[in-house]
């Protein structure tokens, strides 16, 4: 929005005094030409004590005067602070002579004077020709300059009140004004700032002052008003229109009965209900004001006028439309409490004509700015608001005099129609359109649909559609008051379409009812197109349950009967059937589906597992409050919590379909509780398991292991068939579980088939279970599979009922252990230590970890475990991995073919359900319906353990298996007893030795790795110098702190691991380098050196040590590194070969003694010292 400043009736003051001969000559209007050319002042930034932040001003218009130009005597009523100049400039143009002789007096005399006078500046400009500024820049001659005359003489405080300007008429240029201006505005606000500070501290002083008696609240707002005045002079237009808030709020705060500053509420004159709201011409406020005889309604309207005023001067044009709504709106309350002092229907022609008079006024206000945007909309919807306001003062005009009906819309605030206010004045309103229309009811009702358009013009520009819509509605009720039945009809059959989207049901619900009553009124046929609005109508109405709806009838319940009553015989009048989706809500209670038996229904999942499809027997609903709760049968009903999706209901010819899901929650207009259903697992059903394969072998094609289980039914045919997103699925290279041949080989029992990728089962006996594999593609870049597994089948007892089951499983791909390999060198034989974790949060149970060739062995390669031959079954947890360690004897060299590491292994939970399963077998032996109960012990047992893990510590360490109680322990008295059994049952159970059960089984494929070189470094003390000769062989001599100590080192280096291994010729360079132990050992001797190793040779070297203190000492590491073959190149670089060097004195320590010794002191003790 631009920025526009509005000029204020009080401009700036600022004064022009010189000499005489200056005034009169033709230069001094020269001089003030220049000077105004450079005004208005611009960018002004503010910054004053009272406030925290700086005003910017961008324009400010200065008036510039005479010093003793005649000036109006004025009164002791408060007037702004920019009556009197707040700057006085004084013009020198002379040279230092003349200075000295004349211009100084002068200056002295108009300095006297002006600095007499309170909160104003004083400012002395030397006015030169720029070539003498050129010709006395010299320093010397600069201080005995004219200015600097001045400043001595006049300037004495710190402020600098003298600026030289160096002009003249032909070289005139802003540049040479820019010091001057900025003096000016410095000077006019800071007295602008002294001036506003005592106003303002007498504001506040007479403020104190407003409980002391003969404190008047019309001499303080004229006082403070003096303030925003001031204010509102410098275009500080905010602060001007904070005075005046300050000012409503103040009188806000008086009480009736000390309103005695004001006359009456209201004395209205004509013309008051018909004059302009914001005009601040109409009448003499502030003589009414200062008089204290002006009426709390004139008084209202001026500070409504003023602040509004100052509203259009920012541009903050929507505050001014809002804050006349507001009000008249409250005012107009306020006079309905004297409504019968005031002449017949004042009221409502002052709301409309000052409503409509302030739409013209902000029209006005607008033109000075550029509004676009959302900015317009406002502005637009703030009119709208105003013009909707005029027309609810014509709903009460029409309505009392009997132009419109006392119903709704019209009625929200009307009084009864033909019943008039009694009033005691004897004048009228002045406003010919509302006389006319008082009158004429065809001038009334033209008036009606301007002012409605007008407000439906702008509301629909700023996109306030509800309240445009319902102001159609308004017009569409007129055409049908008038007898416009058709015009009626259509508009109220267009407006619900508007409403639907938005989820605004109260006005759709009402424009449809309206629809209805028209279509009655108008004698209309009840055809399709009446149907559907009723239709429309009722789906309102049951979405909010009928409340807060807009219902014009009293009596709800006999009128939406009535309709429904005409719904049942226009649909029987129908030539063809209707239907009607999401129309109607039926209200049904589902309770939790009992199982049936196979002779009663069949299981099948429609789509997904947020959809069943219900069938069962039709039912009929009565009129009235029909509390008929309809059993539902579900063929094909898999386990879990079900959302009801959809119902329907026949009237007639009439279809009508509820979908029951729920709405987005942007679009909901009441809160709906979706109805569940329940359907709880039926363990006898057939049943489809996908999972990993027992035995899995690294490196070869991937497989599932699929496992059908027919529970109660005897199976007459089933087709499998797998599918997951970027898996392809192999079923012609099937295999039992059993065996390895493909399927279509395999000679069963049952018949089998593979048709379009559909594994064919046929005649499965009851209560069996049958597994296969099927291969599939590879699947290493997934995490884990997605799994959508489809069963259709035909059981024998029912042969023409296809039943479907689709079930989906999530496959991990990743295995549920981790093995990590480390390997140790030693000579000959290498030790491999596995270590095996797990992958998830659950344990794993470990039977046996096996090492071992292939299938026919390797020729002089012996394999040995360090384990015991009976250990025990251990348990991997996440925190706690399990190691297996082995040795391996090659007696040829290195091995080139890869071994085999079998791990045999289940889940702690696998092994669980297994012993329940056990036990539970055991206990339902004797039972007459064992497979019943088989099923339901498991599962409350499973549900039990998996609650609680506090038995995991005691079954890990003992294999007593402590069942915690559940709520369902007691449900059934027969079922209770054998459960309670197999609790006791599995308290007593204890692991078997050897581990019995069903284990899974992972064959990894192990490389031996290759060493060129295995170094053994061997650290030996032989003797130290004072060692007796004696000293057995062996058995090392006593060691002592400081002592040097004889010592070798050995280095035997082996080429059995590597490609060297049995070629006595082969040499290698190494390198030996002795760890430094600047703590615990000085070493002398051959530290580091280079040798040429053979395979099976040991290197000598003799070094020297000794121990930097006592105590018991590690002895120094050796390491050995191999030199680069020489002539052999790798990627580019000289080929290293590999080496391990391992210590054999790693271990061990040496006790170093602290050394003897014995010293004597001689000391004399006597006094002589003869």
């Amino acid at each position: 929005m631009a920025n526009a400043q509005a000029g204020s009736s009080q401009r700036v003051l600022v004064s022009l005094a010189a000499a005489p001969h200056i005034e009169s000559s033709v230069k001094w209007n020269q001089v003030q030409s220049a000077l105004r050319a450079q005004l208005p002042l611009r960018n002004i930034h503010w910054k004053s004590a009272s406030h925290t932040s700086i005003r910017t001003i961008q324009e400010l218009d200065v008036d510039l005067v005479p010093l003793d130009s005649p000036r109006e005597e004025h009164s002791q009523i408060p007037v702004t602070v920019l009556e009197k100049p707040l700057l006085n400039i004084y013009i020198v143009n002379t040279d230092l002579e003349g200075y000295k002789n004349t211009i100084r007096k002068q200056i002295k005399d108009w300095h006297s004077s002006v600095t007499t006078r309170k909160n104003q500046e004083w400012l002395i400009v030397h006015i030169i020709r720029p070539e003498t500024r050129t010709q006395t820049a010299n320093f010397f001659q600069l201080k005995g300059s004219v200015l600097e005359k001045i400043r001595s003489d006049f300037n004495t405080d710190k402020r600098e009140r003298c600026v030289q300007v160096a002009w003249s008429p032909e070289t005139d240029a802003p540049a040479v004004w820019a010091e001057l201006i900025n003096k000016i505005k410095d000077g006019v606000f800071t007295a602008f700032e002294l001036a506003v500070a005592q106003r303002e501290e007498e504001v506040k002083r007479s403020e104190s002052q407003r409980q002391m008696p003969g404190w008047n609240f019309c001499t303080f707002f004229i006082l403070k008003e003096s303030l925003s005045s001031s204010y509102e002079g410098v275009n500080l237009f905010e602060d001007a229109y904070g005075q005046y808030e300050e000012l409503e709020a103040s009188f806000y705060h008086l009480k009736e009965e000390n309103l005695s500053w004001f006359g009456t509420l209201i004395t209205p004159v004509s013309g008051d209900d018909s004059a302009p709201l914001l005009s601040m011409k109409r009448k003499a406020y502030r003589d009414f004001i200062l008089a204290n005889t002006i009426s709390v309604f004139d008084f209202r309207i001026y500070l409504l006028s003023r602040q509004c005023e100052l509203l259009a001067q920012r541009g903050r044009l929507n505050e001014i439309s809002k804050k006349v709504a507001a009000f008249l709106g409250g005012f107009g309350r306020r006079l309905r409490d004297m409504e019968d002092t005031l002449p017949p229907f004042f009221i409502e022609s002052w709301i409309y004509s000052s409503a409509l008079s302030a739409v013209e006024y902000c029209d006005n206000w607008a033109s000075r700015f550029s509004i676009t945007g959302t900015q317009l909309n406002s502005f637009n919807a703030a009119k709208g608001e105003l013009l909707d306001l005029a027309r609810t003062q014509l709903d009460i005009i029409g309505v009392t005099v009997g132009h419109l009906p006392q119903k709704s819309p019209f009625s929200s605030s009307c009084r009864s129609p033909g019943q008039r206010m009694k009033t005691t004045s004897t004048l009228s309103i002045s406003n010919s359109d509302i006389l006319k229309a008082i009158s004429d009811d065809e001038a009334f009702y033209k008036l009606y649909v301007d002012v409605t358009n007008r407000a439906i013009e702008l509301y629909t520009s700023t996109g306030r559609r509800k309240f445009a819509l319902r102001l159609h509605g308004s017009l569409a009720a007129l055409d049908l008051h008038r007898g416009e039945y058709q015009n009626a009809l259509s508009i109220f059959m267009s407006l619900p379409a508007h409403y639907a989207p938005h989820m605004w049901s109260s006005l759709e619900a009402f424009m449809l009812s309206r629809a209805l009553d028209t279509h009655t009124d108008y004698q209309q046929e009840k055809d399709t197109e009446w149907i559907h609005i009723l239709l429309s109508f009722l789906k309102s109405y049951v979405d909010n349950l009928g409340a807060e709806l807009l219902m014009h009838e009293k009596d709800q319940v006999e009128y939406i009967t009535r309709l429904v009553e005409n719904l049942h015989q226009a649909a029987a009048k129908l030539d063809s059937g209707i239907l009607v989706i999401r129309q109607i809500e039926i209200m049904m209670t589902y309770s939790v589906l009992r199982r049936f038996d196979t002779s009663e229904s069949s299981c099948r999942n429609a789509e997904s597992v947020s959809k069943c499809s219900n069938s069962g027997d039709e039912g009929r609903l009565f009129p009235g409050r029909d509390d008929t709760k309809p059993s539902t049968l579900c063929k094909a009903a898999a386990a879990g919590t079900y959302l009801l999706d959809s119902s329907e209901l026949r009237v007639a010819k009439l279809c009508l379909q509820w979908q029951h899901r729920k709405p987005p929650k942007a679009f909901s207009t009441r809160k709906e509780t979706p109805v569940l259903v329940y359907v709880p697992k039926d363990l006898l059903a057939l049943d489809v398991n996908v999972s990993q394969p027992d035995k899995i072998e690294l490196g070869e094609p991937p497989t599932l292991l699929v496992t059908v289980s027919t529970g109660r039914n005897h199976t007459k045919k089933a087709i499998v068939k797998l599918a997951s997103s970027g898996v392809t699925f192999r079923p012609m290279d099937a295999y039992y579980s059993g065996g390895v041949e493909p399927l279509l080989e395999q000679k069963r029992s049952e018949q089998l088939q593979v048709v379009d990728n559909s594994i064919i089962l046929e005649d499965i006996p009851a209560h069996s279970t049958i597994s296969f594999m099927i291969p599939h593609s590879d699947t290493s870049a997934f995490q884990a599979m997605k799994i959508t597994t489809e069963v259709e089948y035909l059981t024998v007892p029912e042969p023409s009922l296809s039943r479907t089951i689709r079930m989906t499983q999530v496959i991990l791909t990743t295995l549920p252990i981790s093995v990590n390999v480390e390997d140790f060198f030693r000579g000959s034989r290498l030790f491999s230590k596995f270590t095996i974790s797990t992958t998830s949060h659950q344990h794993v149970r470990i039977c046996a970890a096996e090492l071992m060739t292939q299938k026919d062995g390797l020729d002089g390669v012996k394999i040995s475990s360090t384990a015991t031959k009976n250990r025990s079954v251990v348990t991997v947890t996440p925190a706690q991995p399990v190691n297996f360690l082995f040795h391996i004897d090659s007696a040829h060299g290195p091995v080139h073919e890869s071994l085999i590491l079998r791990i045999r292994y289940r889940m702690l939970r696998e092994e669980v359900e297994a012993v329940v399963n056990q036990t539970v077998a055991k206990v339902v032996v004797e039972s007459p319906t064992p497979h019943q109960h088989r099923a339901a012990l498991i599962n409350q047992l499973v549900e039990a353990l998996e609650g609680d893990a506090g038995w995991v510590g005691l079954y890990g360490i003992t294999g007593e298996l402590k069942v915690p109680d559940t709520p369902k322990d007691a449900a059934n008295k027969e079922t209770a007893e054998l459960l309670k059994k197999a609790k006791e049952l599995l308290k007593d159970h204890r692991h078997p030795c050897p581990p019995e059960g069903k284990w899974r089984e992972i064959t990894i494929p192990v490389d031996v790795p290759h060493m060129n070189i295995v170094a053994s470094v061997s650290l030996q003390i032989l003797s130290t110098p004072f060692s007796d000769s004696s000293v057995k062989t062996g058995s090392l001599p006593p060691l002592y702190a400081g002592q040097p100590m004889s010592a070798t080192i050995s280095i035997r280096t082996s080429f059995h691991w590597g490609s060297g291994a049995g070629n006595k010729e082969h040499r290698y360079m190494l390198r030996y380098d002795v760890e430094e132990m600047v703590r615990d050992w000085l070493v002398s001797g051959p530290k580091r050196g280079d040798f040429t190793a053979a395979d099976g040779e040991t290197k000598v070297v003799p070094i020297t040590l000794i121990a930097l203190h006592h105590g018991e000492l590690a002895l120094p590491k050796v390491s050995v590194t191999a030199l680069p073959l020489a002539g052999e190149l790798t990627m580019g670089s000289m080929a290293i070969p590999s080496i391990e060097t391992f210590q054999i004195h790693g271990a061990e320590t040496v006790l170093v003694l602290p050394r003897g010794g014995r010293s004597t002191f001689v000391l004399n003790m006597g006094s002589n010292c003869n």
